[in-house]
């Protein structure tokens, strides 16, 4: 039974329309992703849906739905602790408890007409369905799962950070057992534990779901059908993530492959007009064949404009970086490393080193110090034992979590050409790649800026920097899955060093050569991406971190063999890689339009590439001793 049915909804601002002709339903435990660029309006329909904000059109809602939508404004100066703001989203069932203690009481004074039993049966369900009368636990365990410790439950509001109360809307929504759940960016501020806990709570939840999300292992995992809020018009999938981009893209072949038939075809009838227009014997046939590609431009016009909706270049980040210069082999040497922030102990006698050209990531919940480490590494914040040297011609640039660095004053062209050297033209030129366009938008304030526009002008700012390392934390925060894809392209194809924190796991598995956890208050490193690690961990939990936390994991030998060098075991590498590649190539020359696979190959290739030149790095090093 559909929880809600949605009939041509539109919206306008100003007289422009933002979307019009959306039409849906979504059924009780349906998980339905909207999807569209920035700008399409899907946060504009979810608080539509929540009735915050009008919309021409229907929706009919099953009789007692209860709705709930989280997004990204967290609550602020309400004067509650968390535990007071999480159950504010459960009021109808605080009123279902008092319900049942009231017609208890007139029941056992000896009411019992049929309306008193009536309105007792529908309190208990409505109770029973949210957790009985333990629903409380229920809603604690809720703010649990989403990183909240029992002492956080007491604390007021305007104790937490943004993100911890973003987190806090998130425990909200979820405490007061909806029938609707309306989720936008649900994903962004939550550490890898926290997501997988959301993508277990969102499959078990028996509720509709409507979910807004740039996080492309989250929308693999969570999504069982899809609304584009396309340009063309909206467009619904009746199935999971994956499987709508791979429709989209045989779509966009099909309409491809028809346009081109099509212009053959109308070609070859101009020819047959062009030449017997004229005849007299077949100018009858002439203008029957005139006719016929009149009927056939029609088709070909719609074919193109059904391949340009579908693979129209949104605006999306502009990402290239410049060539950075040469450093040492060893950019990073951090030795016997110990933090802590307040009386909280983060690392102790921990040892991080990165080479030249490595792509490391760093994992581990949210407060285990992940932050506190770049910025030492930086030299932003001081070590309370050990040393952190960078190497020799190590420029980094940084990427922070909070853009703190940008400043309180001044535009955002003055600033972007104070911090490039640009001249000005080529500065707005920067700025248009990052979606900032027009003199208005360039002589606004850096300190009117959204959250979003400051993390767009920081990518900006590290994309001219020249920086040959590139220290990066949550770099995908509030970006669309285009430009978190652009993103990752460039960080693979980048030729210096990366020290990459994320919890987006799709970049996880597609740019680190190692991955690094942060875990009992040390550094452990494993080979591979995302994938591997997961793998690492279910096989052998210790035995796989290195001898040497915090270095590349070395190979395990015999006591009698000799250890292998590094060029042996990158050969090793190189060949394992090279089959990959031939694998996936012999897979698309039976379904090129299958994206998993063309993503698949485009990271083994350029994997593959980049081994192929520190091979020949290697090499010639070697010829050289």
């Amino acid at each position: 039974m559909a929880v809600l049915i949605a009939s041509n909804l539109r919206k306008e601002f100003a007289g422009d329309p933002l979307f019009g002709g959306v039409s849906f339903s979504v059924d009780r435990r349906q998980r339905l992703s909207l999807a569209g660029p920035n700008g399409a309006g899907k946060t504009t329909l979810l608080r539509g849906i929540a009735g915050e904000i009008s919309l021409e059109g229907e929706l009919a809602f099953a009789k007692g739905t209860r709705v709930a939508l989280h997004d990204q404004r967290p609550p602020r100066d309400l004067g509650l602790t968390l535990r007071e703001y999480a159950f504010t989203g459960a009021r109808d069932l605080i009123a279902a408890e008092e319900d049942l203690r009231r017609l208890e009481g007139e029941m056992a004074a000896g009411t019992h007409d049929a309306a008193t039993l009536r309105r007792y049966a529908d309190a208990q369900a409505r109770l029973e369905h949210a957790g009985g009368w333990a629903w409380r636990d229920r809603a604690a365990a809720t703010v649990r799962g989403l990183g909240f410790t029992d002492s956080d439950l007491d604390r007021q509001l305007e104790t937490f950070s943004g993100g911890e109360l973003t987190r806090a809307s998130l425990a909200r929504a979820l405490a007061g057992d909806p029938d609707l759940l309306l989720l936008d960016e649900p994903t962004n501020h939550l550490d890898v534990d926290n997501l997988e806990w959301l993508e277990r709570e969102l499959a078990s939840l028996d509720a509709a779901v409507i979910l807004v999300a740039h996080d492309r292992w989250f929308l693999e995992s969570v999504t069982t059908s899809v609304l584009e809020l396309a340009p063309g018009g909206p467009q619904f999938f009746a199935g999971p993530w994956h499987e709508w981009r791979r429709e989209r893209a045989a779509r966009a072949a099909a309409a491809a492959t028809t346009a081109e038939r099509v212009s053959e075809d109308i070609a070859r009838l101009q020819r047959f007009v062009d030449r017997f227009r004229y005849k007299k014997d077949k100018a009858k046939q002439a203008q029957a064949k005139l006719t016929q590609i009149g009927r056939l431009e029609k088709e070909r016009s719609a074919a193109t404009a059904e391949y340009g909706s579908l693979t129209r270049k949104r605006r999306m980040l502009g990402f290239e970086f410049l060539q950075p210069p040469r450093t040492g082999r060893v950019v990073l040497d951090a030795e016997g490393i110990s933090l802590s922030a307040g009386h909280k102990r983060l690392l102790e006698d921990a040892t991080l080193v990165l080479e030249r050209g490595e792509k490391v990531a760093l994992v581990g919940p949210n407060g285990c110090g992940k932050t506190t480490l770049l910025e030492a590494i930086l030299r932003r914040r001081d070590l309370d034992e050990g040393s952190a040297r960078l190497g020799h011609g190590v420029v980094p640039g940084y990427f922070s979590q909070h853009t703190q660095e940008l400043p309180a004053h001044g535009s955002v062209l003055d600033y972007a050409a104070a911090e490039t050297g640009l001249p000005r033209p080529q500065a707005q030129a920067l700025l248009g790649r990052f979606l900032f366009s027009g003199w208005e938008t360039h002589t606004r304030a850096v300190s009117a800026l959204s959250g979003g526009e400051r993390r767009r002008l920081s990518l900006a700012l590290l994309v001219a920097s020249g920086a040959n390392l590139l220290v990066l934390d949550e770099p995908t925060n509030h970006l669309d899955v285009e430009s978190r894809e652009a993103l990752e392209e460039a960080l693979e194809a980048f030729p210096g060093t990366v020290l990459l924190v994320s919890h987006d796991r799709a970049l996880l598995d597609a740019v680190p050569d190692r991955i690094v956890v942060v875990r009992d208050r040390s550094l452990h490193s494993y080979a591979g991406g995302w994938a591997d690690l997961q793998l690492a961990l279910s096989e052998a939990p210790r035995e796989m971190a290195e001898e040497k936390p915090g270095r590349a994991p070395q190979p395990r030998a015999a006591p009698d063999k000799k250890t292998p060098s590094e060029l042996e075991l990158l050969e090793e590498r190189i060949a394992t890689t090279e089959a990959r590649v031939a694998k996936l190539e012999r897979k698309l020359a039976e379904d090129w339009t299958d994206l998993d696979v063309l993503t698949g190959h485009r990271a083994a290739r350029d994997e593959l590439k980049s081994l192929l030149e520190r091979w020949e790095v290697l090499f010639s090093e070697a010829e050289s001793r």
